[in-house]
């Protein structure tokens, strides 16, 4: 039986350092949007938040290169990464900032809670000081080897390659990361969450978790199993977060645990400004509120350890997470994104190559890297627009509806005569929506993305094996069946595709006659769309192919490096300063 069910979706707040790239929108923001586009399609209320992460001492020194105090930096960037959201049509009810007051009161509160609760305590703490630059560095900004893997480019929070948390005095030559200096450690008093007095709480929650991917709580429990350890809180930094614990005046709030709460403030920010300013309360605390986060697989112990025991620690009874969809990286051609060496598409970059972005959505989606690292190829994306897309689908769709127009004058027929051969595509495409649904209600959207491609390719074998344009002459309630079964494989891929496409989705529902196409809602099946005696809109083609000239250029390396640098200095003289390359 279907509930309408609360739902808050959130990605992780990307670093306002940069114009995100095509990884990023992959790994957290796009996907989410997919999801919570989807839910709010089966009917659901969904809440869909995120914000910039803006503090921490990458974005003081950013700023200092670029001659800009740390807010004004901010704000540019702040206001521009809004900018490419709506571009790539990201349906978020609340983009905020980690510089919001009422994000910045919340974690200020929301830490006080922890530490009366006896989870925050003070140590000392080796403090990394660059003499040659005369600053404190923040872990990031120390590299070395890490003393598990032997990466040689570890930084002083994380090691990239075997994804240890790490301090930077366990590094093994460690060295300042702006001058390449070696720093000295020197004691300082900072404020530290005890991780590991939750240690076994958080395991026993992660051991009988239900919903968690296998990535996310295999990798936990491993990380967990090593043993946890006291994180510090608070940095020696001045932009972010004033520390709010007696005697930590000169303190900030480290970035990660300031970004982690922003879930929630951004929540609080968004039914701050209606007329129930107290539902964001009902909504986390409540334990039938469904919460999923969107991430890449870097962030797998920020999100499905030290969150949760952030929200134990606090005593508040906020909804832990249920759904934590963790990607791993996407490639560029078999490269890592590079700022520095230009590698990789960036998001507004991505429009000025190829305009249509419903169709960088469903690519994107189609490559989602969700069980291992996925190149993005220009090759394969040409495939899944002018193959998958225009061929196997947009093709399909329109043969039908062109079909029904032109000889039933836009009035879906019914199904009179049903033969075998119908009777086993109608049982397949029940089969391939609730494939289809189970999937995705699980956030595993390239699978899902299998399901609409493989349809369409049924369909198509289907019509042409049923051939109704013969037919029609020859037996028409054969004909008047067939198009009928198609129609309906039509209407459930567009109905599909909604989430990933809503753009081209709604305009294909419309000429579907679909009434509130720009919405639909579909609590059961996509048939509840249709009204009995169903008639269409005259057909249009539904998609195109990328423009032959395009795709060769993007297929000839030293071609599209020219296409490339023409149009990154275009999109780069529209870019704000701060986010100049």
């Amino acid at each position: 039986m279907w509930t309408t069910r609360n739902w808050i979706v959130t990605s992780a707040w990307p670093y306002v350092n940069g114009v995100p790239h095509l990884g990023t929108l992959v790994g957290s923001v796009l996907s989410a949007d997919v999801f919570a586009r989807y839910l709010r399609m089966r009917g659901h209320r969904v809440v869909f938040v995120s914000g910039s992460d803006e503090h921490g001492t990458v974005i003081e020194i950013e700023a200092r290169r670029r001659g800009l105090e740390p807010k004004a930096f901010t704000d540019q960037a702040h206001e521009y990464i809004k900018r490419i959201w709506r571009l790539w049509n990201i349906s978020f009810d609340n983009y905020t900032r980690t510089e919001s007051e009422v994000h910045k009161d919340f974690v200020r509160g929301f830490l006080l809670d922890v530490e009366r609760n006896k989870y925050i305590e003070t140590r000392d703490q080796f403090t990394a000081w660059c003499p040659r630059d005369r600053q404190y560095l923040a872990d990031r900004f120390i590299t070395g080897t890490c003393p598990y893997c032997g990466y040689e480019d570890a930084r002083g929070d994380q090691c990239d390659r075997c994804g240890r948390i790490l301090d930077p005095e366990l590094l093994i030559n460690p060295k300042c990361a702006f001058c390449d200096g070696r720093p000295v450690f020197v004691t300082r008093k900072h404020w530290f969450f005890r991780l590991d007095k939750l240690s076994d709480i958080i395991y026993e929650w992660l051991k009988n978790h239900k919903l968690l991917h296998d990535n996310v709580k295999n990798y936990s429990i491993s990380w967990i199993k090593s043993g946890l350890e006291p994180r510090a809180i608070t940095r020696d930094i001045k932009w972010g977060i004033p520390a709010p614990f007696e005697g930590a005046e000169d303190k900030t709030v480290y970035v990660w645990f300031d970004a982690l709460l922003g879930y929630i403030s951004a929540t609080k920010e968004f039914f701050s400004k209606s007329e129930d300013s107290d539902e964001w309360l009902k909504l986390w605390s409540s334990q039938e509120t469904m919460t999923a986060y969107f991430i890449g697989k870097d962030n797998i112990p920020f999100h499905a350890i030290i969150f949760p025991a952030l929200i134990i620690a606090s005593g508040r009874g906020y909804k832990l997470p249920d759904i934590i969809s963790a990607t791993e990286y996407l490639l560029y051609e078999g490269e890592k994104f590079s700022k520095s060496r230009k590698i990789g598409v960036w998001a507004d970059e991505a429009a000025e190559i190829f305009s249509e972005i419903d169709y960088w959505r469903y690519a994107l989606m189609r490559m989602r890297p969700e069980d291992k690292d996925t190149s993005f190829k220009w090759s394969e994306f040409i495939r899944i627009i002018n193959s998958e897309l225009n061929d196997d689908i947009g093709n399909f769709i329109h043969r039908t509806l062109t079909l029904i127009w032109r000889h039933f004058s836009g009035e879906i027929p019914d199904s009179s005569k049903v033969t075998e051969v119908d009777v086993e595509i109608i049982d397949e495409l029940e089969r391939s929506w609730n494939l289809y649904t189970q999937r995705m209600d699980k956030a595993e959207i390239r699978p899902a993305t299998e399901v609409i491609v493989e349809l369409a390719r049924l369909g198509n074998q289907y019509i042409t094996k049923k051939a109704p344009w013969f037919k029609i002459r020859e037996d028409l309630e054969d004909a008047k069946t067939t198009l009928h079964v198609c129609f309906k494989l039509s209407l459930y891929l567009a109905t599909m595709l909604y989430p990933i496409m809503p753009k081209s989705s709604a305009a294909l529902l419309e000429t579907m006659g679909v009434e509130n196409s720009d919405n639909p809602i579909v609590r059961d099946k996509p048939i509840e769309l249709l009204k009995s005696k169903h008639r269409i809109k005259e057909p249009r083609v539904v998609f195109t192919k990328i423009p032959k000239e395009l795709a060769k250029t993007l297929l000839d390396q030293n071609e599209r490096e020219k296409l490339m640098n023409i149009i990154r200095e275009k999109v780069n003289a529209q870019r704000p300063d701060a986010l100049r390359f």
